[in-house]
């Protein structure tokens, strides 16, 4: 087991706050937890919320090294786990048969099938590195069911089983976070190897402190105005509603334009950056005619 990162879910969240990342206490106590018991971290929770950020930002807090699988339909064994420098093991046999007719294959294939011809990928990486790593395992959920099973040893066991070479145990235990966005249902099996943790749109104060750490010299009554705005869009029926990165792309927006009060009008003109498809922006505009006293009055 390796030895404990954090002292107490206190030191994860004021760490996290240390590099930005505004954490509440749901998700301290799920890295602290996740830390002392050696189990991953399954985070859930509607895209461009935290979830990525989070384990980049742990990473950053230990001074760990990020490796990072990204998920997509298709993903095998050969880009996720290991694969055999196929080139270089035809080179070696092309050698050893050009210097002695009389070799066997047994004596090939023990040469051919070691370290020097693994091609390791990222979730065999994170396991033989001898320092400290945070593997990333990214949209888990784009993968096929199938392919789910290439995660679950090495997600119990911390170990990575290769025919020609046996079981490789993991040197360190390392910090593992799986993202979901919810596209489709997880394996129990799967899900009954990690810690949950849902991380969903932050509320309207939370934002607003997110907006204020992030964007540079923005004033609090702007930052307030944002969230407000980007909640009471939130609570419109989208096809997609704004993520936190969006709002903070939003936000730098309206300070690259001067604006100190958010209008209906300025709204309605920079709701593209918000919002990605015409029937949403469409929605809001509407919304924002309807509603622009509320504009005035958040402004004041």
């Amino acid at each position: 087991m390796t030895d404990a990162r954090f002292s107490s879910v206190d030191s994860v969240r004021d760490q996290l706050r240390e590099v930005d990342y505004l954490s509440d206490e749901g998700i301290a106590g799920i890295i602290y937890l996740a830390d002392r018991l050696g189990k991953p971290i399954l985070v859930e929770g509607p895209a461009g919320t935290g979830k990525t950020q989070l384990a980049k930002s742990t990473a950053e807090i230990l001074g760990a090294r990020l490796i990072r699988l990204q998920c997509y339909e298709g993903l095998d064994e050969s880009k996720a786990l290991y694969e055999w420098n196929y080139k270089k093991q035809l080179l070696r046999i092309q050698a050893t048969k050009a210097d002695s007719d009389d070799t066997g294959w047994a004596d090939v294939s023990e040469d051919i099938f070691s370290d020097d011809f693994l091609l390791t990928r990222p979730l065999l990486e994170a396991i033989t590195a001898d320092e400290p790593v945070v593997l990333l395992i990214d949209e888990v959920d784009r993968v096929e069911v199938e392919t789910e099973a290439l995660l679950l040893e090495i997600l119990s066991d911390y170990q990575v089983s290769i025919p020609e070479l046996g079981t490789i145990t993991a040197k360190q235990i390392p910090l593992v976070f799986l993202t979901s966005n919810n596209t489709r249902e997880l394996s129990e099996a799967l899900k009954r190897r990690c810690l949950y943790l849902h991380v969903d749109y932050p509320d309207m104060e939370r934002e607003k402190e997110i907006v204020l750490t992030k964007v540079p010299n923005i004033t609090e009554s702007l930052a307030d105005q944002v969230a407000r705005i980007v909640r009471s869009i939130r609570q419109i029926e989208l096809k997609k509603a704004p993520s936190v990165s969006e709002t903070l792309d939003w936000a730098n927006t309206l300070m690259l334009l001067g604006v100190e009060n958010v209008d209906a009008e300025t709204a309605a003109d920079t709701v593209n950056i918000l919002l990605k498809y015409q029937s949403d922006i469409a929605k809001a505009r509407k919304e924002f005619a309807a509603d622009s006293a509320a504009f005035e009055a958040a402004a004041t």
